[in-house]
């Protein structure tokens, strides 16, 4: 064991990662994590003798250093899951991937012949620099598949107008995904898709996706490492721009050669000393979307056989569902009853943030009699809710030039990297997040100087193991 010692704040993909690459290369680690749990939202847990994920994680990536984080902690412990979602928008299911006939057979002829005039007319004229999501969207697809397919959904997850989100999100989630790219997908059947949006099949640990931080925690430990459970930082120690270690809630000081935050960016910076009051102000700009999480245990086994349905219609509140007896048959233990979970979303200051399990719960099944995914004498055998605060950061138009203040800010602070969806303000997947913790380990390790900041999500690096353009010159 090397005498250079790393604090790594947060346990969720992006922290153990940095915590298990470090360990590996004989680095002292020690993780505080606010929770009592490791896997951040990609932890899994047991419920009414079945096992569940804090919704749907599917673990996809073609980048060498991911797949062996992935190879090296399950081992043999996974399976492919052959992916089928669907949306569900006007009273109608859809087939995600779109498949051509089942598309055809939900629209009317009046529909289909709209979709491909509003595409015509938006090829013809197009909308110059699309700066929000609904011009973006529009401009690719065309105004009409953009409010069938995008508009409500996207608003539903996060609170606001698609003309107030910044291009940035679709240009991230649906990059090279074009109207005549997802039509040919669909007349090929989906065979060969490489656009990330579209995979048809991924691994999944047999015991859950949280296995693969569970383990990567065992790890840490069994090798020297040190995991604080429920131990939330206050501050960070910063001395003539060096960050030397950490303060607990409880008041205990911490010191590190290197401080390695997956926390939320705005509590980083709030924890703070002598941060100037422009850098407060673009903090205060930036804010996070919550995630309520209704679980039903239902007494059967055969409701639909998708693994996760998106809902688009805007006659019901909740966005997503999950089915996880479709998932791997390991996670349902033998039992014949089906867990779902209903996906809600909310800011602190929404009221339904703040409603009663009671009033959740039976919204939730209220909402599934609506979709008629189940039958009005359905037998509803428990319910759980789970709330789930700053899931999302947000990308109200404007956030940029705040995160950019932030990130010169910070980038000034030696020995301090923000990593994460949470740390560095970025919508990531949990395969993203995990190659920003390894790299993070590495700079640390071979001191060199990857620019995280960066890494985007689903850029080209993603799908062709590579990372580009992000060293420091």
């Amino acid at each position: 064991m090397s005498n250079k010692k790393v604090i790594v704040i947060g346990a969720g993909p992006a922290g153990l990662a940095a915590a298990y690459q470090l360990m590996k290369n004989n680095v002292q680690v020690v993780v505080f994590e606010a929770s009592p749990f490791v896997g951040g939202m990609s932890r899994s847990f047991d419920l009414w003798g079945q096992r569940v994920d804090l919704g749907p994680h599917r673990f996809f990536s073609k980048d060498p250093r991911i797949n062996a984080f992935f190879d090296e902690l399950i081992k043999e412990d996974f399976t492919q899951v052959e992916r089928l979602t669907r949306i569900f928008y006007n009273k109608n299911f859809f087939d995600y991937p779109l498949k051509i006939f089942n598309v055809l057979g939900n629209l009317s002829l009046i529909t289909i012949t709209g979709i491909l005039y509003y595409y015509a007319k938006q090829r013809v004229f197009p909308i110059k620099n699309p700066d929000t999501f609904e011009k973006w969207v529009t401009n690719r697809f065309g105004k009409k598949l953009y409010t069938i397919f995008f508009k409500y959904y996207t608003e539903k997850l996060w609170g606001i107008p698609c003309s107030k989100i910044d291009a940035d999100w679709a240009a991230q989630r649906i990059k090279g995904l074009s109207l005549f790219e997802a039509v040919w997908s669909a007349f090929k059947g989906n065979r060969g898709n490489k656009h990330k949006t579209l995979v048809d099949e991924f691994s999944y640990p047999k015991n859950g996706t949280g296995t693969l931080y569970e383990r990567a925690a065992e790890y840490v430990i069994e090798n020297g490492g040190i995991i604080h459970k429920n131990t939330p930082i206050q501050n960070i120690v910063i001395e003539d721009g060096v960050c030397t270690g950490v303060i607990t809630k409880d008041g205990k000081q911490y010191s590190a050669d290197h401080v390695i935050s997956s926390m939320p960016l705005t509590y980083l910076l709030h924890g703070m000393n002598d941060v100037p009051e422009e850098v407060l102000k673009s903090v205060n700009r930036l804010y996070f979307r919550n995630t309520i999480l209704v679980y039903l245990e239902i007494d059967r086994k055969d409701l639909f056989e998708d693994n996760w349905i998106y809902v688009h219609s805007p006659e019901v509140k909740h966005g997503r569902i999950t089915n996880f007896r479709n998932w791997c048959p390991s996670l349902n233990r033998g039992k014949e009853t089906t867990i779902l979970c209903l996906e809600f979303w909310a800011f602190d200051s929404d009221p339904i943030w703040k409603e009663t399990d009671q009033y959740l719960g039976d919204l939730a099944i209220k909402e599934l009699k609506a979709l008629k995914l189940i039958e009005e004498t359905e037998v509803i055998e428990n319910t759980k809710i789970v709330r789930v605060p700053k899931c999302y950061p947000v990308y109200e138009i404007g956030y940029r030039s705040h995160l950019d203040i932030i990130e010169n800010y910070l980038m000034g602070i030696n020995k301090l990297t923000p990593i994460g969806r949470y740390g560095a303000f970025k919508y990531n997947n949990q395969d993203h997040s995990i190659l920003m913790g390894i790299l993070a380990a590495e700079n640390i390790v071979n001191n060199t100087h990857v620019d995280l900041w960066k890494i985007n999500t689903d850029t080209e690096y993603q799908e062709d193991g590579e990372v580009k353009d992000v060293l420091i010159q």
